[in-house]
């Protein structure tokens, strides 16, 4: 390396301290020793390779919280444990990304001050647990929750154009440390080599567009209808899941449907509850505590004397509802589990339709429940066409003894269909953006769930989805608009003007700092 022109003692003691753990002084006798080695441009290449990957997990880490409810559902059956683990997801990624991205920044100012990178083993050995981490952190995502995969495909329509130009951004700043390093270095061999990657990762990342696609790269004129909102056992959110109150505040959300799961009671009364269990959102430990907490072991009678809304107040799964009024809080303490019946009565009176489950399917006196939970619907006096029937154990039988109930498939339709499909509801991660246009086209209602986020929500919108299952209806129903949605014209300009920018930003960098 060639000697440095180098920075003032204090400032280069400022960024060698916390980077390499070592005191300099201006004299230059004193740091005899200290260059930067090629063991030393090794490090500070796996700081870069460690930067990126934590910078990855955390735009994973961004995309899974739509989904994060379903993980603290399932710690909670394995565990018997609640607690948000989207915070400890967010506090561990924040505290990797910052870490690293501290160093990096260090880094750099170290090489555009001339001074050596002489990085500390105890970063050393942090940076490789901080790999080790990130990469246990991806491989339980990949064994575990691997549609999760699928929903970043999706984000990235939703956050492509955006990734590209903050891309394009960080690696033309990179100009700066990478000039410094070319003009100090005698390596030809090495000089030609980092020119090369850089200049080939630009033209990769100038051309990236090519390869953009999005659904909100569209005209506005284009845009189709808002979608449809359906209320994932109500507005969870605002209220206990399952109950009369959560059915309506998802009625003041401006839901169309309201989608619930049922069960059969030992005596035989269809009601209310998505678990097989009523541990997680009744008392039931508390008042049956000799009991096994199974669902359909309870008769009505039983079931009536559990809260079915203190668990919300005391365990809290979602932030919202510390802003609960206190009119709001003595309502979910006063929550009992409802029937099917007084569902169905609420909701023939808010005029909605109802969407349910009949669980669990594989009990032995399924078609039992198929046939009481039918004769609930037929004597409550609701219109059958606003339920919409998702079981698929007994669908014939269904279909003969309420022609009118609208049957939801939870699959594609098929290519050889003895009936037309009018209605399918899938995870959101199942149907591309092409797929949903195809529906659309063919007057197929197509719902998705659980959507949760606006960017989410944002792309099926511009998709052409019919309707999207989702707990934070309060948030969606406010959307008026796609979060962005531009033309495919200002797109190419933006692409153009970015690369133009950062091209002749790059030849100035190399030009004043030679």
């Amino acid at each position: 390396m060639a000697d440095p022109p180098g920075c003032c003692s204090t400032c280069a003691t400022c960024l060698l301290c916390p980077y390499s753990c070592q005191w300099i002084t201006a004299k230059k006798e004193k740091r005899k020793g200290l260059r930067t080695t090629k063991c030393d441009c090794s490090w500070f290449l796996f700081l870069f390779c460690v930067f990126l990957f934590t910078l990855v997990w955390l735009y994973f880490a961004i995309i899974i919280l739509n989904d994060f409810h379903n993980f603290n559902e399932f710690i909670f059956r394995e565990r018997k444990l609640w607690l948000d683990w989207s915070l400890v997801l967010l506090i561990a990624t924040a505290v990797l990304i910052s870490y690293s991205s501290v160093l990096l920044v260090l880094a750099l100012f170290l090489q555009l001050c001339g001074q050596p990178l002489k990085l500390h083993w105890v970063h050393k050995i942090l940076l490789i647990l901080t790999v080790l981490v990130v990469a246990a952190a991806f491989t339980g995502l990949g064994i575990k929750w691997a549609e999760e995969w699928k929903s970043a495909r999706i984000s990235l329509q939703a956050t492509g154009p955006f990734l590209h130009i903050g891309a394009v951004g960080g690696m033309t700043l990179l100009a700066w440390p990478l000039a410094s390093f070319i003009y100090r270095t005698r390596n030809t061999g090495l000089k030609v080599f980092l020119l090369l990657v850089y200049c080939a990762a630009m033209i990769a990342l100038y051309l990236a567009p090519l390869g953009i696609t999005s659904p909100c790269i569209m005209e506005e004129n284009q845009l189709p209808p808002k979608p449809a909102l359906v209320g994932h056992r109500g507005a969870p959110m605002l209220a206990p899941e399952n109950t009369l109150m959560s059915l309506h505040k998802a009625v003041e959300c401006d839901v169309q449907v309201f989608e619930t799961d049922v069960m059969v009671s030992a005596d035989g009364v269809p009601f209310l509850m998505h678990d097989d269990e009523l541990t997680r959102t009744t008392n039931v430990q508390a008042v049956f505590p000799d009991r096994t907490a199974q669902s359909t072991a309870f008769n009505w009678t039983d079931l009536q004397q559990l809260d079915a809304g203190s668990w919300f107040l005391e365990r809290r799964p979602f932030p919202t509802v510390q802003s609960l009024s206190p009119a709001d809080r003595n309502e979910t303490t006063e929550q009992r589990i409802p029937s099917l019946e007084q569902a169905l009565e609420a909701a023939k009176q808010s005029n909605i339709s109802i969407m349910f489950d009949l669980r669990p399917e594989n009990h032995s006196d399924y078609q039992s429940f198929v046939n009481v939970t039918l004769g609930v619907i037929l004597q409550s006096g609701i219109p059958l066409q606003q339920v919409l029937w998702l079981p698929d154990g007994f669908r014939e039988d269904v279909k003969q003894q309420a022609p009118g109930v609208q049957q939801v498939y939870g699959r594609k339709r098929l290519k050889n269909e003895k009936e037309p499909v009018l209605h399918v509801n899938l995870p959101y991660q199942d149907m591309s953006s092409e797929e949903i246009r195809q529906y659309r086209q063919d007057n197929i209602s197509v719902n998705l769930y659980v959507v949760n986020q606006p960017w989410l929500f944002s792309v099926l919108w511009c998709s052409g989805v019919s309707s999207v299952t989702t707990n934070a209806c309060q948030v969606l129903k406010e959307m008026k608009h796609p979060i962005w949605l531009l033309p495919s014209s200002t797109y190419l300009m933006i692409w153009i003007v970015v690369d133009c920018v950062s091209f002749l930003i790059i030849i100035w960098a190399f030009v004043l700092l030679k």
